[in-house]
């Protein structure tokens, strides 16, 4: 028998979707605080909403609970930036090459490089390619490859807030966006899933050099 996942309250999903954007937005830094009771007044809420929001977000990794330190936003460390991108590596070429291969939709992708392009914010920027490289594989016939990919999303957002505070390198990013996006629409999948490959592994080299532990940013998306 299957069991049905127990939907989110409205007020928690409100403070969730809240608390996410900050931090993917560069609001809210790593390593700062998450104070309940600030939360809950910041977003007109009790404590409890509130709560099990930062549970759900502890699960995601986009914040770590300590038992003496209390909840704060993820660090991102080089570790921590290569474990994430190691995953893409592995799968969101793949997704791709079959979602070209399935001859799916690639309208959405087309709509996030456009809206990246209008961007009067680093926040919406981040925003819209994260929705560019989601729109890549989300259609590729495997809904459990795509639910993977989707949960390392949030970590690789993070990653991006953080490397572009320090080096904002979304132009030569746009660039490749557009080359991967030209071979998928052309119907090349090997080639737009290794131009996919290429982007994903030389963000992560330029963002964490090897020897570099740590990426410092001074306001501180792939």
């Amino acid at each position: 028998m299957t069991s049905v996942p127990t939907p989110i309250p409205s007020r928690t999903q409100f403070v969730l979707e809240g608390i996410k954007h900050r931090i993917l937005t560069g609001q809210l830094t790593p390593g700062q605080a998450l104070v309940e009771t600030e939360l809950a007044a910041q977003f007109g809420v009790s404590k409890t909403p509130v709560r099990e929001a930062l549970k759900t977000l502890a699960g995601t990794g986009l914040v770590v609970m300590n038992q003496y330190k209390g909840v704060t936003v993820r660090m991102v460390d080089a570790d921590m930036a290569r474990e994430v991108y190691d995953v893409r590596l592995l799968l969101e070429p793949e997704a791709l090459k079959r979602s070209v291969r399935r001859g799916a939709s690639l309208d959405a992708a087309r709509e996030a490089l456009t809206s990246a392009d209008e961007a009067t914010d680093t926040a919406e920027r981040s925003l819209a390619n994260r929705e560019f490289h989601r729109s890549l594989y989300v259609r590729c016939g495997n809904p459990l490859l795509g639910r993977m990919l989707d949960e390392v999303r949030d970590q690789a957002a993070l990653v991006s807030a953080v490397a572009w505070a320090a080096n904002p390198s979304w132009e030569r990013e746009a660039d490749e966006h557009r080359e991967i996006l030209r071979l998928a629409l052309g119907g090349d999948a090997d080639g737009a899933a290794r131009a996919l490959h290429a982007h994903i592994e030389s963000f992560v080299h330029r963002a964490f050099p090897a020897g570099e532990s740590e990426l410092q940013g001074e306001d501180g998306q792939e």
